[in-house]
């Protein structure tokens, strides 16, 4: 099957667009006003290593996901790298695109001399955890978080 998707980092004009989309991702989510995404994807791309990546199918975005590389003082040196917010639009999964976003990711991941690429995902759904593993995640550790009392929302 011929996968015809085109993927950057987000810029300021797909920030509407990506909006929407997460919507699909966490419905929810208190709104975020347009002028404060556009200064938190400012802030984001303030480091070259790090991206907000869009899949566009023409001119509808159809798949994103994050990438942040952090520093790191061990493994010689090497960064690690973590994925967030991976989500395709509904009424377009099982063509492939989350796949090529995620490998766009890890691809950038390597670039920038990332030792490791992780991910957490909270669902249990088999059908998701097959995803990932099909594009190369292995689950062989035990995920922690803790969340800031005031955000139990999210």
């Amino acid at each position: 099957m011929q996968v015809e998707i085109a993927i950057k980092a987000a810029e300021k004009d797909d920030v509407p667009a990506l909006l929407a989309l997460y919507r699909q991702l966490n419905p929810a989510d208190p709104t975020i006003e347009l002028q404060a995404a556009y200064e938190i994807l400012e802030k984001y791309n303030q480091s070259t290593a790090n991206a907000i990546f869009v899949g566009y199918k023409a001119d509808k975005l159809v798949t994103t996901c994050a990438l942040v590389v952090v520093p790191n003082l061990t493994r010689g040196g090497a960064s690690y790298a973590l994925i967030e917010n991976v989500v395709t639009d509904a009424s377009e999964r099982k063509r492939s695109y989350g796949n090529l976003i995620l490998r766009a990711a890890i691809s950038r991941a390597w670039q920038f001399n990332c030792y490791k690429v992780m991910l957490l995902t909270g669902s249990k759904r088999p059908e998701t955890l097959a995803f990932y593993r099909g594009v190369g995640f292995e689950q062989n550790k035990a995920g922690f978080q803790i969340r800031r009392p005031e955000s139990t929302d999210f």
